[in-house]
């Protein structure tokens, strides 16, 4: 097959059965969309190799936020771009070219705006943009609503610099914030959406100006996102503070939508399969986190019959490799039922690909990417078929045999971000992130 790439990146034609010509440039191997990164916390990945197994009795995920606060706390908007920039340079080395980035990190440690010594009130925001921007991925950047520390309860000390404090203060940010971005990227680069961090962060009371101020600021197609029923305790608080679910509180303010996108969703009530398939929403599954923090195994398979479209995220960076984050999906859903095949090669390269085109509300920054086809973005990630992971493999099995090591190039917009494991402009990302972490430290 010769594709040919218009000036802006997209794929202007098609020709199959074609013979290799003298001027063409030949991508060797199986080619795929590239894969869409639906959930991440770029700073999380500061936590890996340390936090996996704590020496604490009763080791659980709310020991593990305790170490994922400490982190945070470090963070400068400087620091910040240098360890983003590295995380999005790891990513479009294993195949990720686009990225969805849940973003919580506004303030500085003591909850105060960033002055304009500092980059102004922004700065953690735009040096997130700009860490895209170097390391050639799409970013579509979830500013995120973070007001409670808990049902009824206070934020935290280290919880202060992810909140704006009230609503109404949160939504003035978003729109400062969508100019800002406006002004210094392209809108092919960096998308703005909005999330709540969960119903444990947002109280009910401020869930309708949250979602009118979304729909003021950034209109009725942008995306939302909530982490949703990740912890068996979340859904226990929600129910006693509420009567409700947390999808059932949801559903209550209207918030279920085929724009929301709802991240982990591991331990959902038969109704809320229901709800969310119903509404067309998006669930991000982000099977290894869910593994390293025990979270549980989420019904992904039910969901998807429901309705639900499933993509896929690695949230906290355990493991940086679409295609093990694919296989897992499956591998999981295998553990559960006791069965093989519950999704499809197929069903499992869409959940990688177009499956987080409908996580960041059918385009990444205005590019419809995740299919391969005139029109869309050249954003590709070859696959070399004859590895010793991947020798007699049918080709549409790959994605349950091949990993990131078989990823030979990674194309966006019809330019090479990365070959071979290496970044095309910043070099090898484990040179880059070591640099970053010891810096942090």
């Amino acid at each position: 097959m010769r594709l040919h790439v218009a000036a802006d990146g997209t794929v202007e034609r098609l020709e199959t059965g074609a013979d290799p010509g003298p001027n063409d440039r030949r991508l060797d191997g199986v080619v795929l969309p590239g894969a869409v990164n639906a959930h991440s916390h770029a700073f999380h990945r500061l936590l890996r190799g340390r936090t996996h197994q704590s020496s604490a009795a009763g080791d659980s995920f709310w020991t593990w936020r305790e170490l994922m606060y400490t982190q945070a706390s470090r963070l400068t908007p400087e620091l910040y771009e240098r360890v983003a920039t590295a995380v999005y340079a790891e990513m479009a080395a294993t195949g990720w070219t686009s990225v969805v980035e849940f973003h919580y990190v506004h303030h500085a440690p003591d909850g105060r705006p960033y002055g304009a010594e500092d980059g102004g009130p922004h700065a953690m925001e735009l040096a997130l943009a700009r860490a895209a921007r170097s390391a050639g991925v799409r970013l579509t950047l979830l500013d995120t609503v973070y007001l409670a520390g808990g049902f009824g309860l206070p934020l935290q000390p280290e919880q202060q610099r992810f909140s704006d404090g009230s609503a109404h203060a949160w939504v003035e940010r978003l729109a400062s914030l969508r100019d800002a971005v406006a002004e210094r990227f392209d809108a092919r680069q960096v998308r703005l959406g909005a999330a709540l961090h969960s119903v444990r962060a947002v109280p009910p009371e401020a869930l309708p100006e949250v979602a009118a101020g979304i729909d003021a600021v950034l209109g009725h197609d942008a995306p939302v996102h909530v982490h949703l029923s990740e912890q068996v305790a979340e859904n226990e608080a929600c129910l006693a503070a509420t009567g409700l679910t947390p999808t059932g509180l949801l559903a209550e303010h209207a918030l279920l939508s085929p724009r929301l996108s709802a991240v982990h969703a591991t331990h959902l009530t038969d109704a809320d399969i229901a709800l969310l398939g119903a509404a067309g929403a998006t669930v991000v599954m982000c099977p290894t986190t869910e593994a390293d923090l025990g979270d549980g195994i989420g019904p992904a398979r039910a969901l998807a019959d429901a309705g639900v479209t499933i993509a896929l995220g690695t949230d906290q960076h355990a493991v940086v490799d679409p295609l093990l984050e694919t296989r897992a999906l499956e591998h999981g859903e295998r553990l559960a039922s006791r069965r093989r095949g519950r999704f499809s090669p197929a069903d499992l390269t869409t959940a990688m690909t177009s499956g987080g085109r409908a996580a960041s509300g059918g385009t990444i920054a205005g590019a419809a990417v995740g299919s391969l086809a005139v029109g869309e973005p050249c954003d590709f990630v070859v696959i070399d078929s004859r590895s010793t992971r991947t020798a007699g493999a049918d080709p549409d099995q790959l994605v349950l045999c091949a990993t990131a090591s078989d990823v030979t190039e990674v194309l966006v917009g019809g330019r090479t971000v990365a070959a071979h494991g290496k970044h095309a402009q910043l070099g090898d990302p484990g040179a880059l992130l070591a640099r970053a972490v010891e810096d942090l430290r």
